[in-house]
Order: structure tokens, then C-alpha cells, then sequence
């Protein structure tokens, strides 16, 4: 239940093995609270749920982008692939939208 702006989340890190952060207190702004608590309503899942549910998906997708990030830099590390100058990457990205806003009808 959430109460002036916090929520208690009993064994939200719980699957993940951490006992020192379970029935951490979150401090959400105004905004974020209405709209928790109106997805509450509307889902009929309660704020605690929707927290947990939420972070684990966060944790996740930390989790995934850090080993993407572990293989990139071990891929350029064994020189599996050569890393591009930075100039050539704006250049690219320049061209590329030039060329995007040359397509675009009424141009």
C-alpha cells in the first residue's frame, strides 16, 4: 500500500538471492503515484505487485544490455571486429539523414 508518497516492497529483491534491500521503501513524485495507483485501479493488481513486477523487468533488461556490452567490448578486445572513428560514425549518421530529409515528400 502506498502512503505519503512510499511504498513498502516486502521481498521485492527476494528472487534475486538479496536479503538486506527486502521491504525497501520507494519514494515515488505526486505524479508517479497517482498513475500507480490508477493502474492499481484499473488492473486490479496491487501497487506492490505492479512495483516488483516493474523492477524485475528493469533488472532484466540491465542485466541483458550488461553482458551485450561484455561481449561488444570482449568482440573488439580479441579484435573480432575493429572499432569505426568517431568521425566516420557522424558522417554516416550526417549522410544519412540528409538523405532521409531529401526522400521526404514536399522537399
Amino acid at each position: 500500500m502506498i502512503s505519503h508518497g512510499a511504498t513498502k516492497l516486502p521481498g521485492l529483491l527476494h528472487g534475486l538471492g538479496s536479503r538486506s534491500l527486502e521491504g525497501v521503501e520507494v519514494q515515488f513524485t505526486p505524479e508517479t503515484e497517482k498513475n500507480l495507483k490508477d493502474l492499481s485501479a484499473q488492473t486490479g493488481r496491487g501497487t506492490d505487485d505492479l512495483v516488483e513486477d516493474a523492477m524485475a523487468g528493469y533488472v532484466d533488461e540491465l542485466l541483458q544490455t550488461r553482458e551485450m556490452l561484455n561481449s561488444r567490448y570482449d568482440d573488439l578486445k580479441s579484435g573480432r571486429v575493429k572499432p569505426i572513428p568517431g568521425d566516420e560514425v557522424e558522417a554516416y549518421f550526417r549522410e544519412k539523414s540528409a538523405v532521409a530529409r531529401r526522400s521526404q515528400p514536399g522537399s
